[in-house]
């Protein structure tokens, strides 16, 4: 993620993982190297389930307006956390074996949508066999 985001995608102005549990800590492990390489602190302080509050946050805070977010989080709601920001999520179940996607959700001028705003499902390509578009 740290040499290919920066790459492939404007800088992002905000990072967000879901929070370390006793389950998993891989959304933190996975954005830390970029965290660094941008000096930028990860704001990971919302469970994977609460993925709801993340959206509302986002969407109610002017702050996020217009800006780059990036967001890593658990990939079984990723599709959740997708609609609840006013995406159409491309694949509804994640499939379990993937994790290299990035799914890019643009609002037209700032505002969002209540609901159907189209989501590209990009292929990172970074290791052998990842998946083809």
């Amino acid at each position: 993620m740290a040499p290919y985001f920066p790459a492939t995608f404007p800088r992002p102005h905000v990072l967000f993982a879901a929070a370390t549990s006793k389950h998993s800590d891989r959304p933190v492990e996975t954005i830390t190297p970029l965290a660094q390489a941008l000096k930028l602190d990860i704001k990971a302080d919302i469970a994977d389930a609460d993925y709801a509050t993340l959206a509302n946050k986002i969407l109610s805070d002017g702050k996020y307006e217009g800006k780059v977010l990036l967001i890593c989080w658990h990939h079984g709601h990723i599709p959740a956390l997708t609609q609840s920001l006013g995406g159409e999520p491309p694949q509804d179940p994640w499939p379990n074996l993937a994790f290299d996607r990035v799914w890019q959700l643009d609002y037209p001028s700032g505002v969002a949508p209540a609901s159907g705003l189209p989501v590209r499902n990009i292929a990172q390509r970074l290791l052998f066999g990842d998946q083809p578009d």
